[in-house]
């Protein structure tokens, strides 16, 4: 088994180092191409979430503003919280700087795969699919790319990373209230089966009221910790600054170590490029793809400008990663109860809770797509459900080294399958972005029709007039 386990991390490391080349690749290309769209277009972004209620709903789609949850539900979770706290303990202070670098590149990113999900989504019965396994196959005319992107995005987030979500709970709610993981976990397994065979709908309800509410409560909380240690704040900053371009930034470590801790858990954190986003946006019923791609912007901002800033700010103000040998969301919790007291842990556990419980659902979902790509149709979804409960409860109760690194190696490949599709069909969402800016400048609201878009004919949802 520890051969096996080192054998994975070994593949995993190898192909992170692409993914990080990857994404900064993207993110400055596109970026320049689309002259900085998440820049550009971020105050629209953000009137678009203020009036989500006017955004369409119907029997064939959730709302954006649902589908915006169930992206973030899938983006707030154990990377926000417990993989901050370990980018520090390995990088140090410096590594939130590179988290900011590749949040802001990987805006664009986001930008672009959330649109061409929309493009080239499916109706299936009563509901809307896409993501990235359809735009392989009806963008790029590649079926067997989008087969083996689903197969591991359902190893990935579908069992792996869920399984993660479910020990990450299993270990806060242990350390908060001394609850033993058998217990919690056969909690967290009832309640996900609970939502998960309800469908969609029920998850996109979930999601809309729980991701809200506990993004809230952990900013109020983080704001609370900043405010108590006020006067540490400008040594908070100067930290995080000189530290990012100290060539021996923390206990020795090379500046690379710095850069790759940031460049990698901010990737991993928001999942720009990796297509789960994507997967939970094309289900929105919207009036035009670019739409989408801007929740997708807004999503990313969310989950690393502001929640994986608000946890490294606690961590590093509290000065907890100095002197303890807790890592990942232990020592979370102990920065934050270090600065507020007991109470403020049991709370920051109740946070975990929900970011983790949402991701669990949001990460089925993602599997659940994917099953119905592969099987072209909804085959096979209640064993697939019941293996994914066995997975949660599995996952609370046992070790996890080999689970992360399995985790890793399966996320870096979806990134990479992804990322490649982006680079050969971006200048398809670059025209689908076009479109959009200019029905704005005409002072409409833009409604998107592929008609006479060259490129666009697999477009099957947008092809007549709305």
């Amino acid at each position: 088994m520890e051969k096996l386990n080192n054998l994975v991390l070994d593949l995993g490391g190898n192909a992170w180092n692409l993914v990080l080349v990857l994404a900064i690749f993207l993110g400055v290309f596109y970026g320049i191409r689309t002259k900085f769209i998440q820049i550009r277009l971020f105050p629209e972004a953000l009137r678009l979430v203020k009036n989500r209620a006017k955004e369409g709903k119907d029997e064939k789609g959730v709302s954006s503003f649902q589908a915006l949850c169930i992206t973030l539900g899938g983006c707030i979770g154990t990377g926000n919280v417990a993989g901050v706290a370990m980018a520090i303990v390995v990088g140090g202070p410096g590594a939130v700087f590179w988290m900011w670098l590749i949040a802001i590149l990987g805006m664009v990113t986001s930008f672009m795969e959330n649109t061409l999900a929309q493009v080239y989504k499916v109706q299936e019965g009563e509901v809307y699919r896409g993501g990235p396994s359809y735009y392989m196959e009806k963008g790029l005319g590649k079926r067997w790319l989008g087969i083996l992107y689903a197969f591991s995005m359902i190893v990935s987030l579908g069992f792996a990373l869920a399984a993660l979500q479910s020990n990450t709970i299993s270990l806060s709610v242990g350390q908060a209230l001394g609850i033993p993981a058998l217990l919690t976990s056969i909690l967290v397994a009832v309640l996900i089966a609970l939502v998960i065979f309800g469908g969609v709908r029920r998850i996109a309800k979930v999601a809309e009221r729980g991701v809200p509410i506990m993004t809230l409560v952990y900013f109020a909380l983080a704001l609370l910790v900043l405010i108590v240690n006020i006067q540490k704040v400008p040594e908070m900053f100067a930290l995080i600054f000189s530290r990012a371009f100290d060539f021996k930034a923390v206990g020795g470590a090379a500046i690379g170590t710095v850069i790759y801790q940031g460049l990698k858990r901010g990737v991993f954190s928001n999942g720009a490029g990796q297509g789960d986003a994507p997967t939970a946006g094309a289900s929105a019923e919207v009036s035009h793809p670019a739409k989408q791609g801007l929740f997708g912007v807004f999503s990313v901002f969310i989950d690393t400008i502001l929640v994986c800033t608000l946890t490294a700010f606690v961590i590093i103000i509290s000065g907890v990663h100095e002197y303890s040998d807790r890592v990942g969301i232990e020592l979370s919790q102990l920065a934050f109860s270090s600065s507020l007291g007991k109470w403020a842990g049991v709370v920051l556990m109740l946070c975990i809770f929900m970011f983790c419980f949402t991701s669990i659902m949001s990460n089925y979902y993602c599997g659940e797509s994917c099953l119905a790509f592969m099987a072209k149709g909804m085959k096979g979804r209640n064993t697939y459900r019941i293996i994914f409960v066995t997975a949660i409860f599995l996952g609370g109760i046992t070790g996890v080294d080999l689970m992360w690194n399995i985790a890793d190696l399966f996320c870096a490949i979806i990134v990479i399958l992804n990322m490649i599709s982006l680079i050969f069909l971006g200048k398809k969402a670059i025209k689908v972005a076009d479109d959009y800016i200019r029905q704005k400048k005409e002072g409409k609201d833009p409604v998107f029709c592929s008609k006479g878009i060259k490129g666009l004919e697999g477009a099957e949802c947008w092809g007549r007039e709305r």
